[in-house]
């Protein structure tokens, strides 16, 4: 597989290995997107007690209001944050 490939491959399995603890296996529910934030982007995104910072984040993440974040709302918040970081690593240059 090319480096986009497992790249790809990644981020399918991470979403898999939260999803359906609590329910649906192709959404994250709050909790499960809270323990997804803390155990894979650290402090990167923000404080994983933060309760407000993380409503903030599901809320803005789950774009049709189904209270839950599908695969498309996850990919959506990865691709913003990979684009983040290669604009603040550009600009370091």
């Amino acid at each position: 597989m090319s480096d986009i490939q497992k790249a790809m491959a990644l981020l399918i399995s991470t979403f898999d290995k939260y999803s359906g603890k609590e329910g649906d296996k192709n959404t994250l529910s709050k909790e499960e997107l809270k323990d997804l934030l803390q155990n894979e982007f650290g402090e990167m995104l923000c404080k994983s007690n933060d309760k407000a910072a993380i409503d903030r984040i599901f809320n803005d993440l789950d774009r049709d209001k189904s209270n839950s974040v599908d695969f498309g709302e996850f990919v959506r918040m990865v691709c913003c944050l990979t684009e983040m970081c290669h604009e603040y690593f550009v600009s370091k240059k």
